[in-house]
């Protein structure tokens, strides 16, 4: 059985979360530089396999497109493009970033760990990927 990764695209940086091979638990992954994310993914498909991609979609508080939308879905084309054996579904990601703050102070995340955008990405990716599988019933 494989995993569902999940991908919070940023311009600057990407996060991932993923899986486990039964499609019960949502774990953070990792966060990369975008310029690099594409190779991880490859890096990452070569060691795990992986049914499902779900990419978090940028939309603003009244449903529509953001200024970061267009490259999202820009990655994703490329995404399909390089591995169009595996299917992917967007999922809003709507209050993710202000989720996974939430996450962070509520488990006792240090404030020096809490800076670190990095961590924000990984854990908003945790958090989209686990919308999903809630909506799929997972």
């Amino acid at each position: 059985m494989g995993r569902i990764l999940a991908i919070d695209y940023g311009t600057k940086r990407t996060g991932f979360a993923v899986t486990d091979p039964m499609k019960i638990i949502a774990s953070s992954l990792e966060t990369v530089q975008t310029n690099v994310a594409m190779q991880f993914i490859k890096d990452y498909l070569a060691k795990e396999e992986v049914d499902q991609f779900v990419i978090g979609l940028p939309v603003g508080l009244d449903g529509l497109e953001t200024d970061n939308t267009k490259p999202t879905k820009s990655f994703a084309k490329k995404l399909q493009q390089n591995f169009p054996n595996i299917p992917l579904a967007y999922i809003d990601e709507r209050f993710t970033s202000k989720m996974a703050e939430q996450s962070m102070l509520a488990s006792g995340m240090k404030k020096k760990d809490r800076r670190v955008k990095g961590n924000v990405d990984k854990i908003s990716a945790a958090i989209i990927l686990q919308s999903y599988m809630d909506q799929q019933s997972f």
